[in-house]
C-alpha cells in the first residue's frame, strides 16, 4: 500500500467518523444517550474492522434519525432488551475480532460436549 493510499484510507475513516458524530449530535437527548450507550458497548465488545464499524455506526444513526422523524420512542426502537437489539444490528455484518473467536469456540465446545463433534 502506497503512502497516498494509506493517507486516503485514514482521512476517509476520520471523515466518516466525524460525519457520524455530527449526525448523532443533532439527535434529541434521549436518542443521543441511546447512541452513546450502544456505541460504548460496541467499542468494548470488539468491533475491529474499521469499515464494518463505521457502517454499523452509520446504520445506527440512520435508524435513530428515522425514529426521530417518525416520532418513534427510543424504547420502541431498541426494545426491552438492548442486547437483542445490538445482536440484530450486528447480524448484517461479518463478525471479527476476539468476540467472533469466542463465539465460535463456545459453539464448537457445546457441540463437542453434546456429541456433535469428536
Amino acid at each position: 500500500m502506497s503512502l497516498s493510499d494509506l493517507t486516503a484510507k485514514v482521512i476517509g475513516d476520520k471523515r466518516r467518523w466525524r460525519a457520524y458524530k455530527a449526525r448523532t449530535r443533532r439527535l434529541p437527548d434521549e436518542y443521543r444517550a441511546a447512541v452513546d450507550a450502544v456505541e460504548r458497548y460496541l467499542m468494548y465488545v470488539g468491533l475491529t474492522d474499521a469499515d464494518d464499524a463505521a457502517s454499523v455506526f452509520e446504520d445506527l444513526a440512520t435508524l435513530l434519525e428515522q425514529a426521530v422523524a417518525n416520532g418513534t420512542p427510543v424504547r420502541d426502537v431498541v426494545g426491552q432488551d438492548p442486547l437483542t437489539f445490538v445482536e440484530a444490528l450486528l447480524s448484517g455484518y461479518p463478525t471479527s475480532g476476539w468476540l467472533a473467536g469466542e463465539q465460535a469456540r463456545l459453539r464448537h465446545d457445546i457441540d463437542r460436549a453434546a456429541g456433535a463433534h469428536p
